[in-house]
């Protein structure tokens, strides 16, 4: 069974994960992990923060020379702001400084502070902070590597930031370099154009922008996931997947908020030949039908709404005071919506991975492989007329 946990708080002096149930022999190296963090880091509207983090790694365990071992991997995310944070953000008993006694609204801080009886709300922000999905993003490596074995390619782009829409083509399995040298990460130039024109006028304004990602997955072959329990459906697992990540209010499979408006005459994907096998000319369905993969691409957006952390701070009340007081003001970005659609991309593909993994297991990459070789050679008989 393929999982993850990870740990760490956003100025803590690093973030850890560990990734558990991945086969022997699967190649992996330091810059595979280095790289996927930095597409993580950039995009336009991100804050100075970006620029100063280097994501200094260090892999525990569960890789030697290049390859998985089948044991747990561990990697380290070092935080290079530690030095300033120390006093505050130390583990040993001492003082805490000075506590942030207003929550702000739109963050976990009120509802946190709450629940675990605090009247810092720095004990909620700090692994409430978006900063954890840098250690999600390890896990997410290490599953596209799994993925990228048996052909299958995961991507995302972002379709709208804001008021503005992309009108621009799906993006096939080639084009995710095209996606990254947009600076929005917009398959769409126009819309590219249009986005960082949204976004300058909103830090003009001292605000923040949402926006919607979308994450496709190419060649998963049909019978990923079941029908038979609540929580073996494909559908749902990749919908709790994104919904995980800070931020994300929405998520649609396929045409899925579209297709509640039409008939159901209009709303289905016809079955047809298609060049000598079974096919569909439409993928409304986003690739998912019954909880099960249907062949066709898988395709899911998150919607993500604006960053909570205001420039101009909204209302509040002061945890300690009572009064009330403007909410707590913390560095923050105008918009990730494109780092989003990269955690996105992560999450979806460890997802997939870890179904991959429940169906066809493998305690080797070579077993791993064999198995799905020999379930799409299967699936092409059956689905061949």
């Amino acid at each position: 069974m393929l999982r993850f946990l990870t740990a760490g708080e956003s100025h803590g002096p690093g973030l850890v994960a560990v990734v558990e149930g991945l086969p022997k022999g699967l190649s992996i190296t330091h810059d595979d992990f280095a790289l996927e963090l930095g597409r993580r880091r950039h995009g336009y509207g991100r804050g100075k923060r970006m620029a100063i983090e280097t994501d200094d790694l260090e892999i525990l365990g569960g890789i030697r020379h290049g390859e998985t071992l089948g044991s747990p991997v561990s990697v380290l995310i070092r935080n290079s702001e530690w030095s300033k944070w120390s006093e505050v953000m130390s583990p040993e008993p001492g003082e805490a400084g000075k506590e942030i006694t207003r929550p702000r609204p739109g963050h976990a801080d009120l509802a946190g502070m709450i629940k675990y009886d605090t009247q810092d709300a720095r004990d909620i922000l700090e692994r409430a902070s978006a900063r954890e999905t840098a250690a999600r993003t390890i896990a997410g490596v290490l599953a596209k590597s799994l993925l990228n074995v048996v052909g299958v390619t995961v991507i995302s782009h972002v379709v709208s930031i804001g008021p503005v829409q992309s009108d621009g083509p799906i993006p096939g399995p080639e084009d995710g370099a095209k996606i990254d040298a947009s600076e929005v990460r917009c398959f769409d130039q126009h819309g590219s154009e249009r986005m960082i024109e949204a976004i300058d006028q909103a830090r003009n304004d001292r605000d923040t922008l949402g926006g919607v990602f979308e994450v496709l997955a190419y060649d998963v072959p049909v019978g990923i996931g079941s029908h038979v329990h609540y929580d073996r459906r494909l559908d749902g697992i990749l919908a709790a997947a994104l919904m995980s990540i800070p931020a994300i209010k929405g998520v649609e499979v396929g045409d899925g908020f579209a297709v509640a408006g039409l008939r159901g005459s209009k709303a289905h994907d016809e079955i047809m030949q298609v060049d000598g096998r079974l096919g569909r000319e439409t993928n409304r369905a986003g690739g998912v039908e019954g909880g099960i993969s249907n062949g066709e691409v898988i395709r899911v957006r998150g919607a993500m709404k604006p960053i909570s952390t205001l420039m101009q701070p909204l209302r509040t009340i002061d945890m300690t005071t009572g009064e009330p007081a403007q909410a707590v003001r913390e560095r923050s970005d105008v918009c990730a919506v494109p780092a989003a659609g990269v955690v996105g991309e992560q999450m979806v593909a460890f997802s997939l991975a870890a179904e991959f993994q429940r169906k066809f297991g493998g305690d080797t990459v070579t077993e791993f492989a064999a198995a799905v070789t020999r379930h799409r050679a299967s699936v092409h008989l059956r689905t061949s007329r």
